[in-house]
């Protein structure tokens, strides 16, 4: 049984994902009092009432932090910490994940999104709608991949980055963490940590 942390646009491609699995959803948390429900699921409180929840349902509650800010996502996470709770993984039915691949907690992968062989994806990622991770990828944890991004062969993501719609990362790149690629760049030579970068070729700009 699945409980949903935020309650934006996010955490609704997140229900359908789990309403094609045919999971069970107990509800979703948010902050905003003026969202009472998410696609007709009910909105159970605030992000703080999780430990109770947790504390009430055990080991039959899984967590994901459905936010798509990197930095909120592990903020919440490491508040959570302490309660030990358990996180699901969300994998759309129409992605095409390879056996070889491994695939951490809390992170979810969207529809007709990709991740080939040998391909390793850390915890509380986003593999957003469409986009490719290729043959033996690294995502470090809190990364998101953007709809319609593409990472060519042994590409390496840091912790936290963020790549953006659309933008293309050639094979054997390094990307930093904490940073930001701009929606359709295209990335043919390594990034460092903590900027932000876009274009054709895709060049630091911050």
């Amino acid at each position: 049984m699945y409980l949903l942390i935020g309650g934006g646009g996010h955490a609704k491609v997140i229900l359908d994902c789990l309403n094609a699995n045919k999971e069970k959803i107990l509800g979703v948390l948010d902050d905003n009092p003026a969202i009472k429900n998410v696609n007709g699921f009910p909105v159970l409180g605030r992000v703080a009432r999780a430990p109770a929840l947790l504390k009430e349902h055990g080991s039959k509650l899984k967590l994901i932090i459905s936010i798509g800010n990197n930095k909120h996502r592990e903020k919440i996470v490491l508040e959570l910490h302490s309660y030990n709770p358990i996180y699901g993984k969300v994998i759309h039915p129409s992605a095409i994940v390879s056996a070889s691949s491994f695939i951490d907690e809390g992170t979810v992968i969207m529809p007709n999104s990709v991740v080939n062989a040998s391909a390793q994806v850390g915890k509380h990622c986003i593999v957003n709608t469409a986009s490719v991770i290729e043959h033996d990828c690294s995502l470090e944890d809190f990364v998101h991949v953007a709809p319609g991004a593409h990472l060519c062969g042994n590409v390496k993501i840091g912790r936290g980055t963020h790549i953006g719609v659309g933008a293309n990362v050639i094979q054997n790149i390094s990307i930093g963490r904490n940073s930001i690629i701009g929606g359709g760049s295209n990335v043919i030579t390594s990034i460092p940590d903590s900027v932000t970068a876009f274009g054709n070729p895709a060049r630091i700009k911050k």
